[in-house]
């Protein structure tokens, strides 16, 4: 009895002691305690994490696009946020995990073990975004960080085809000082799976439609060789906004310039509004100074179109100067003749009859002296004598007094017949002629010429 009692006492002690090693195995701690892994342990953070230091480490490198933040012309910045995983083996660290109750895998902090000091070439500001503190390592040693980046880089852009232009942006990786002979980067994914997983995660890309992403390989060799892996992003801009808020308004402006030459050319009207569409589009012109960069290889398009429509704008408003000058010398020599003109033709009087003329300007104008003659051939004097008051100086008075009615009311019909005819009889209308048909020559050439330049310009922007 006391035998089966001690039997019995013992199976106890032993399933309670299987017990206590079952918990003890199957939790992370007593992995990482039989690996020896814990944070004052420098071994797996000094040095690189292989057993011979001629076997170079193989990490291999995924980068996937979640967004395009920004693109920027003017400073030639590329904002991605991209997705990065890293995996490499750590010949340090291995565990069965049938001793371990099936545990393969556990996280750790990233402090706790080597990771590669990889660098982004073209990165030219210092990511503040969260960082995930952990990273996994495998019971074969192999360790995994994935991780999430807003990369701000510098890309070389053209702008030459602004703004249906499509850019490519480099985001180049390699190791900051480790050579191809300790670290050699090999792509985890090609560049068919990667620009495919990049359309299914990707969250914004705002004004710039995403078309692929291309994976190569390369070293970097100066004084030494690194090797490196360069991810090319390819986008395409989204024109419809610029059109709206910009190509179009320009267009529309040429287009009032042209339909301004329907306005009449002896009114100040003209002249003025020619001059205000050419101020709009010098506004439009401080606007794309905004957005294009100062300095370009090539002149951008959108630049050539401003400018040249702008130099078609200045010459027809030129060209309207000249007209209005041309018209305006046309009706000052025709107001001239009118002031001048006689009222009473003495070329046509009877021969031996004297006339006298009033020598001042001012009653001329105020209609109180007239030209008479003496038809009776006396030599009687003769004055300068005040219509109004119907004075004579003879006995023929009243005839003298008929003839200047009559000389009167030839100049009136001589006026009448000038403004009548439009001026296109005698030498008051030379001028006029010659603006207009100035106008006309210069309005075919240049409407044929900003047809020409559109095509031109459509052209080379959809090619």
């Amino acid at each position: 009895m006391a035998g089966v009692l001690l039997w019995v006492t013992l199976l106890h002690l032993l399933f309670l002691s299987g017990m206590v090693s079952s918990e003890r195995v199957c939790s992370y701690q007593d992995v990482l305690d039989h690996l020896n892994l814990t944070r004052g342990n420098d071994v797996f953070t000094s040095t690189r994490p292989v057993l011979d230091h001629t076997h170079p480490t193989m990490v291999h490198l995924d980068v996937y696009l979640y967004a395009i933040l920004a693109v920027i012309e003017k400073s030639q910045t590329f904002v991605p946020f991209i997705w990065i995983q890293l995996t490499w083996n750590n010949e340090r660290i291995w565990w069965d995990p049938s001793q371990f109750c099936g545990i393969s895998r556990v996280s750790v902090p990233k402090e706790m073990l080597w990771i590669p000091d990889l660098l982004i070439y073209e990165m030219i500001e210092k990511d503040d975004g969260p960082h995930s503190p952990y990273l996994y390592v495998s019971h074969d040693g192999i360790v995994l960080i994935e991780d999430e980046m807003k990369v701000v880089s510098t890309c070389k852009m053209d702008v030459h085809k602004f703004p249906f232009d499509t850019q490519r942006c480099n985001i180049t990786f390699s190791s900051a000082i480790h050579i191809v002979t300790d670290i050699q980067l090999i792509p985890f994914s090609n560049s068919s799976r990667v620009t495919q997983a990049s359309r299914e995660v990707m969250q914004t890309q705002g004004e710039w439609e995403f078309l692929d992403m291309t994976v190569s390989r390369g070293k970097l060799i100066l004084d030494r060789e690194w090797d490196q892996i360069s991810y090319t992003i390819t986008m395409a801009r989204r024109p419809l906004l610029h059109v709206i808020n910009f190509l179009l308004p320009i267009l529309f402006f040429l287009c009032l310039d042209l339909a301004s030459f329907l306005i009449s050319d002896q009114r100040g009207e003209k002249l003025g509004f020619k001059v205000t569409v050419l101020l709009a589009i010098s506004v439009l012109l401080l606007i794309l100074n905004d957005i294009l960069p100062s300095m370009s290889n090539r002149t951008p398009l959108i630049a050539t179109y401003c400018i040249v429509i702008f130099a078609f704008m200045l010459l027809s408003l030129l060209e309207t100067i000249l007209v209005t000058h041309l018209v305006e010398r046309d009706s000052i020599h025709q107001e001239t003749g009118i002031d001048r003109a006689p009222a009473y033709d003495c070329d046509n009087k009877p021969d031996h009859t004297p006339c006298h003329t009033c020598d001042s300007e001012e009653e001329r104008r105020r209609g109180c002296c007239a030209c008479i003659c003496d038809v009776s051939g006396r030599k009687a004097p003769c004055e300068p004598l005040p219509v109004a008051e119907e004075v004579i100086c003879s006995e023929q008075g009243e005839s003298r007094l008929l003839l200047l009615i009559l000389g009167d009311l030839r100049a009136v019909e001589r006026t009448l017949a000038l403004f009548a005819s439009g001026r296109r009889e005698g030498k008051l209308g030379y001028w006029t002629r010659v603006a207009r048909r100035l106008n006309a020559a210069f309005f075919t050439i240049y409407l044929i010429s900003v047809m020409l330049f559109i095509s031109l310009m459509c052209k080379e922007w959809l090619n």
